[in-house]
């Protein structure tokens, strides 16, 4: 009898230490504090020490890899249209750029899954295979139209222009004809862009708002800090050249709406959220001094007649400085 009662009481004793242990380990991460609690048992300690550990770092090889990607084959593709001359690859087939745009397509998604699986706030399965399935839409709506407009710049199609007053669809017959060139740049610019920025877009504000730790403000290291200007450089095109002002203006500041809300909870930017934040903030300025560069350009001004008017650089090479480089 007596020896069931201590069996009974060791029972007890051992479930309540484990009690303590849990609630122990709740208090020091709500508090952020990595100081064990003086009656804490050898069990808490050894729970404590990863949590402590964990700290949060730049993923260097995320980045390093987002650059590289879109500066070889989204950027790529337009410099290849530019130097490498069109009479190497027949016109009804593939060329250089198509090839670098085809690649782009398939790696594009496989960098939004990891960047998605890094983020701690992750979106449903069903709602990541959708943003997915989109991406390569879009980006394969846009390979269509790229494709075809490249040809079309080989007969005179000017890109500061919109369709009907290309002097290209002018002459074109049937006359109905330019209808059909319409839906395929609406496809491009309009349908294609959404279906393809979007996701874009709502992946890296899913990342950064797990850039966070209730540490001390961190900073970045010089590896960010060398990075920061080609990935500057990249949404400034990214902006101007796909004409996502808006949704990159909104993302901005669904951004800087989170800072505000984290800091109020005693939550800091780690050095992944600053390289991001620093980024939108410069690529956004560089916008701006572009527009004001070319505020007065009144060809522009005709594809762009409304009050956000953010040129292409595209259409700003082919209107001023392909003439001059032919010449």
């Amino acid at each position: 009898m007596s020896a069931g009662i201590k069996q009974l009481r060791n029972k007890i004793s051992s479930s309540s230490s484990v009690n303590c242990c849990r609630g122990s380990l709740k208090l020091n991460v709500l508090t952020c504090s990595t100081k064990p609690e003086p009656a804490q048992s050898k069990a808490c300690v050894f729970i404590n020490v990863p949590a402590a550990l964990s700290k949060p770092r730049f993923h260097l090889d995320l980045w390093l890899g987002f650059i590289i990607q879109n500066w070889a084959l989204d950027v790529g593709q337009h410099v290849a249209m530019l130097v490498l001359s069109a009479d190497w690859f027949p016109a009804n087939r593939p060329g250089a750029a198509e090839y670098l745009h085809i690649l782009y397509n398939v790696t594009t998604p496989l960098v939004l899954l990891e960047m998605l699986e890094r983020s701690p706030r992750m979106l449903p399965r069903l709602a990541v295979r959708l943003s997915i399935i989109s991406v390569v839409m879009g980006t394969s709506l846009h390979l269509a139209t790229d494709s075809i407009t490249r040809r079309l710049v080989l007969i005179g199609y000017q890109l500061h222009l919109s369709v009907r007053e290309n002097p290209v669809m002018k002459n074109i017959k049937p006359s109905s004809l330019v209808d059909a060139f319409e839906l395929l740049f609406y496809y491009d610019d309009t349908l294609g862009h959404l279906m393809w920025y979007v996701p874009l877009f709502l992946a890296l504000f899913l990342f950064f708002s797990g850039c966070f730790c209730c540490r001390k403000q961190e900073t970045m290291p010089a590896a960010a800090w060398m990075l920061l200007v080609p990935n500057i450089a990249y949404y400034w095109y990214l902006i101007t050249e796909g004409q996502t002002f808006i949704l990159f203006t909104f993302t901005f500041f669904a951004m800087m709406a989170t800072v505000m809300h984290q800091r109020r909870r005693g939550m800091l930017l780690d050095a992944n959220g600053l390289f991001l934040l620093y980024s939108f903030s410069a690529a956004l300025s560089l916008v701006a001094l572009w527009v004001v560069c070319l505020w007065s350009d009144a060809a522009l001004r005709r594809k762009h007649p409304g009050l956000i008017y953010v040129p292409q650089p595209c259409a700003v090479y082919t209107l001023h400085l392909r003439h001059n480089n032919q010449t």
